[in-house]
């Protein structure tokens, strides 16, 4: 991709997000779900590219990004297990035959 088409590419994105902005279409919480992913892929180009040091600050950053977003999905299933380990419990306190 040369220089015009980056350029031009950046342009429609730009516009097109604007637009949505108009109309009343929020891609924030969107982009900002996927930033961690894009910040992690940057950095496993570097590393690839022979810049380990950048790169993997990247991909360290992009990773407890992503950690923090979705800490709420662990403190559920994490609340799953919690109540499973509690029935399994009671369940096998009651099989015992005294």
């Amino acid at each position: 991709m040369n220089g015009k088409t980056a350029l031009g590419a950046l342009l429609v994105l730009m516009g097109g997000w604007i637009v949505l902005k108009i109309i009343g279409i929020s891609l924030g919480p969107i982009i900002g779900f996927l930033f961690p992913f894009i910040l992690m892929g940057l950095g496993y180009i570097g590393i690839k590219n022979d810049s380990k040091l950048i790169g993997g600050a990247m991909f360290a950053i992009g990773l407890i990004m992503l950690l923090g977003k979705l800490s709420g999905l662990f403190l559920f299933l994490g609340a799953i297990g919690l109540v499973v380990l509690g029935v399994s419990m009671f369940r096998s306190n009651n099989r015992r035959v005294y």
